[in-house]
């Protein structure tokens, strides 16, 4: 039981045992020393140069544009709603298929757009986007 009675001559050893420390660092120093010289070892030789960038081929966007008197515009071209719809009908059959732009004026009546979105989705258009304007201060 002499083993389990405290010492009051024992003090609290308040160094840092640099030993462990020391051993860590001479191995990273040794390999460091072996690694830098493979390293510096190296053939210079002029490689090819080829980009590794795809070829994007960016798909042509219609443009349509509904009026307030509830004419359409593709692209600038009036158009009726048969013309319309045969004109989606071919865009929809292109690949890479092009993105269909929806701008409504302020004014038209909704049924004339939803008409427009459903010819798009008719002629099998899988992009659509409305373009807006923001509000002014």
């Amino acid at each position: 039981m002499a083993g389990f009675i405290a010492d009051d001559n024992e003090e609290v050893m308040s160094e840092i045992n640099m030993i462990p420390f020391i051993d860590v660092m001479l191995v990273l120093l040794i390999v460091f020393i072996i690694t830098v010289p493979v390293m510096k070892h190296a053939v210079n030789i002029e490689l090819p140069r080829a980009s590794s960038e795809p070829e994007l081929i960016q798909p042509q966007t219609l443009r349509l544009t509904v009026k307030a008197d509830g004419s359409y515009w593709l692209d600038d071209e009036r158009l009726s709603d048969e013309q319309l719809a045969a004109r989606l009908q071919a865009a929809g059959q292109q690949q890479p298929q092009p993105e269909l732009h929806l701008r409504g004026d302020r004014d038209v009546r909704y049924e004339r757009v939803a008409q427009a979105m459903a010819a798009a989705q008719q002629a099998g258009i899988q992009k659509i986007g409305f373009i807006t304007e923001p509000p002014r201060p």
